[in-house]
């Protein structure tokens, strides 16, 4: 019984642990013509935010955000959002919103 309810728990921890991952962004597509690519994927059009500050790399989903000094800071998921609000000027050098 005692190794069933451990396994359990293990079971539940690892699921709740999974939280964010990286993702692997699609490739972006190759031909002959030349094309211009912002500086930083972080970057759009007109400095907009598109990469997690967090788990660099992922996409964000623009339901998870915070305001932050005026500005909305997005992100993958909420694991990334309380890790942000835990040292949010860790992450501001990673965000054109706030680059001077």
């Amino acid at each position: 019984m005692r190794t069933i309810l451990s396994t359990v728990f293990l079971i539940t921890v690892l699921f709740f642990m999974d939280g964010c991952k990286k993702q692997s962004l699609p490739p972006t597509p190759t031909n002959s013509v030349s094309q211009t690519q912002p500086a930083s994927p972080a970057v759009a059009a007109a400095g907009e935010q598109t990469i997690c500050p967090v788990m660099a790399g992922n996409p964000i989903d623009k339901n998870v955000f915070v305001e932050y000094k005026g500005k909305k800071v997005y992100f993958c998921c909420t694991q990334c959002k309380g890790e942000f609000e835990k040292n949010p000027e860790k992450y501001l050098s990673k965000l054109p919103q706030f680059a001077k």
